[in-house]
């Protein structure tokens, strides 16, 4: 599904260190059944028919790939994240095309880094591509829109097959969807750490609805939740399991209560506990704090790029994002090397440092095109 890229192919990072994104959440799909709420591949179809039956979803699998999931979710999740800092640092012309370090988005979704990891992150893109959504959320009966999460994905690769740099086109409706007024909100960045499906579903429906209902809360009965979350499974086991969540009450800022009826279905009560947001829509402090670093005792699973301290660079990653970034006709690549360690060294600037494709990248961009 994807497009792999050697080191002749394009890379375009753009952000220095987005490790600390503040962290954005796609509202409209906060409370509705987009997506699969298990690991387990899923080809079974979610169809969804609001109470009013004015909004309908319906999503479809590819047969090879299944459903994406919640958790491919947080791919999603960070691109918005993403936009949203562009956004807020006055870009313009925000682009649909992300350019990604693989490397910023698994640690910013607290995930482990390494060869694996990136086989898991081709895996949820293809899930993400091939998925494909009807819905009219948007605009009611009026208009039905036709996508799949991302139009495409491709990879850029060192010689060792090493993933070093993403591109992402986002589907113009999520796109669209996290730019317009309050098209977003902030979540904690406790939900990565989430194991549970059904637990990461209720936690953005608590986020959406509870997040500015004031000290009573949210309540909602457990049929009404039960469509909602498109889940496979009969309701009875969904009770089940909501019943249990409820009970743990370990949702990152919100309490949860089951309140019993004597003529119906339960309730479920979702009430915000004030020390997680300090603002609806505005993250907290503890929203917005870096995390801690990684011990050095990680390193070794954190293997990080150096640029090279001598020598031709025609042959090595940098090569490629030289070739991507000058402007033409461009210099001799060997020549904007040795500019490079100038510039590093005037400025301390570690040939190691996490960032040094994107301060290389920048770099390149910046030089004059021979004449």
């Amino acid at each position: 599904m994807q497009q792999d890229h050697r080191e002749d192919g394009q890379v375009d990072l753009f952000l220095p260190q987005l490790t600390a994104l503040p962290l954005r959440d796609q509202r409209e799909t906060m409370e509705r059944p987009f997506f699969s709420l298990s690991k387990r591949k899923r080809l079974k179809p979610i169809d969804y028919v609001s109470p009013d039956r004015k909004i309908t979803v319906h999503v479809s699998a590819n047969s090879e790939y299944g459903l994406a999931t919640i958790y491919d979710l947080d791919i999603l999740i960070y691109c918005a994240s993403v936009l949203i800092e562009h956004k807020r640092r006055g870009t313009n012309d925000i682009p649909q095309t992300l350019h990604v370090v693989p490397y910023d988005m698994l640690k910013t979704l607290k995930r482990e880094v390494g060869g694996r990891a990136y086989d898991l992150l081709g895996n949820a893109l293809d899930r993400l591509q091939s998925t494909t959504v009807k819905t009219n959320i948007r605009s009611g009966d009026a208009v039905e829109t036709t996508f799949s999460w991302i139009d495409s994905y491709s990879q850029l690769k060192d010689r060792s097959g090493t993933v070093r740099g993403m591109r992402i086109t986002l589907a113009k409706w999520f796109y669209d969807g996290v730019l317009m007024d309050g098209g977003v909100l902030a979540i904690d960045p406790a939900y990565f750490s989430m194991t549970g499906g059904r637990e990461r579903w209720l936690y953005r429906v608590a986020r959406k609805h509870a997040g500015g209902a004031g000290r009573d809360g949210f309540a909602i009965s457990m049929p009404t939740l039960f469509e909602k979350s498109g889940a496979e499974g009969d309701y009875r086991r969904f009770k089940f399991e909501m019943t249990k969540i409820a009970r743990e009450n370990d949702l990152p800022g919100y309490s949860l209560e089951i309140e019993q009826r004597d003529d119906a279905e339960p309730l479920l009560r979702m009430i915000r506990r004030d020390r997680e947001l300090s603002e609806e829509g505005k993250p907290s402090p503890a929203l917005t704090q870096v995390s801690p670093p990684v011990a050095k005792a990680k390193a070794p699973e954190e293997a990080s790029i150096s640029f090279p301290t001598s020598g031709h660079i025609s042959h090595s990653a940098f090569g490629a994002i030289a070739r991507a970034n000058l402007p033409s006709p461009q210099r001799d690549h060997g020549l904007v090397g040795d500019d490079f360690r100038t510039f590093l060294r005037q400025r301390e600037i570690a040939f190691d440092a996490k960032n040094i494709t994107q301060i290389f990248a920048t770099f390149c961009a910046k030089q004059r095109p021979v004449n």
